[in-house]
């Protein structure tokens, strides 16, 4: 009997575009445009795809490579391929088995799950659905208290690192979502939605999985003390009044006994900002061209950031990764391993936890093929001479 469920068993999936389609077949059109959009025109995010595509490879020929070592590790973790399933923010929306699916399916790859902190489920629930590291992100919604509280849970429940978002001060200005309404229909005044609520008619599906999930739940891992766990509807605003500084490293080094990894970083000087601050890694990223449009492509970036920490901590990087050939450019430019954020949540989208197994299997079987066809037989093998960049590109390394 085939795995996969019929909406992904097709012969026809065969990558991640295969996955986004049928994602786009299943969701109301704010909730897909929700995954699938950026910021104002959207050019960081095609930057992203794009700057994959302007890097070229040189294979070694005539090499016989029977078979690939995979393995990586990351914040001394073990894990089976340099894939990590990046935080979604609430992706009960996305799929009512949100989180915990995802948590599952990374654990029986092999690979790490980080939770957004607007996660849908309990986290004490998803870092259980995982046999494999699950780490926590961090957004200071709901002040330190909350935060505080939170972190102590995951540390007690497992979580073995902390991935702190810096680029976040305020929302981005994701224009989909206005057009599409998406504050009126999670604001709870129906007088409102009503103009928006047509989009819904023709994908009863997810409007049944949706209302049997019991619509929009609160937040559990934001709990404000007196007040209890904040509602979905107020993270805009608080995420306006919880600007994450370089100071707040300090306060949490004191409170987190773990690594701390920060993600959202796009230059030199904020790598070693991280740096001075105790961080254990950073994330290269421009939080999937959500928020600041016009920046610059998180790989085009990359050979700046891995210079400028040298090899004193770990450099992970996210954005625009849809192949396992796009996994081991980021690898032979300096990168430990990549974030893999829209290409799971679309088989999330599609079947849940079948869903995101098979985007998982996808970017595997792609990057072990494409291995092969470099004539490489591991991932600790790659470096920059398996591929040239364009000449325009700053060169750094």
């Amino acid at each position: 009997m085939n795995k996969w469920p019929r909406s992904i068993a097709s012969p026809n999936v065969v990558n991640i575009e295969d996955l986004r389609q049928r994602a786009q077949r299943r969701l109301p059109r704010a909730v897909f445009d929700y995954l699938d959009g950026g910021a104002e025109s959207e050019r960081s995010l095609r930057e992203n795809n794009r700057a994959f595509e302007s890097v070229s490879f040189r294979p070694r020929h005539a090499m016989a490579v029977p078979e690939c070592d995979l393995r990586t590790k990351v914040l001394g973790a073990e894990l089976s391929f340099p894939g990590i399933l990046a935080p979604i923010g609430y992706s009960r929306l996305i799929h009512p088995a949100g989180e915990c699916a995802a948590s599952r399916a990374a654990g029986k790859a092999g690979t790490a799950y980080i939770l957004s902190t607007i996660a849908g489920y309990k986290l004490e629930d998803v870092r259980a659905a995982s046999t494999s590291p699950v780490w926590y992100q961090l957004y200071l919604v709901g002040g330190r208290p909350a935060a505080e509280a939170a972190l102590d849970r995951a540390w007690k429940a497992g979580f073995s690192a902390l991935f702190v978002t810096i680029d976040t001060g305020t929302a981005g200005m994701r224009e989909r979502d206005i057009r599409n309404g998406t504050g009126q229909l999670m604001g709870g005044n129906w007088i409102g939605m009503i103009p928006y609520l047509s989009q819904f008619f023709s994908r009863p599906g997810w409007v049944a999985a949706y209302l049997m999930d019991g619509g929009l739940h609160k937040l559990p891992n934001v709990v404000i003390p007196g007040q209890g766990p904040m509602a979905l509807i107020d993270v805009a605003a608080a995420l306006a009044e919880s600007v994450v500084t370089w100071q707040d490293f300090h306060w949490l080094r004191k409170v987190w006994p773990g690594p701390i990894v920060a993600k959202g970083v796009l230059t030199g000087d904020d790598a070693r900002r991280a740096m001075d601050v105790g961080a254990a890694g950073i994330v290269v990223s421009n939080h999937g061209g959500r928020q600041l449009d016009s920046v610059s492509a998180t790989l085009r970036v990359l050979p700046e950031i891995v210079k400028a920490v040298n090899d004193q901590i770990e450099v992970l990087v996210d954005g625009g990764v849809r192949r396992g050939g796009d996994i081991i450019k980021a690898i032979c430019m300096g990168a430990r391993a990549v974030l893999i954020g829209r290409a799971y949540a679309y088989g999330l989208a599609a079947a849940g936890e079948p869903g995101v197994a098979r985007a998982i299997a996808i970017l595997r079987a792609d990057l072990e093929r494409t291995l092969k066809l470099l004539g490489c037989a591991s991932i600790s093998e790659l470096d920059r001479t398996y591929v040239d960049v364009p000449h325009d590109w700053p060169s750094t390394i």
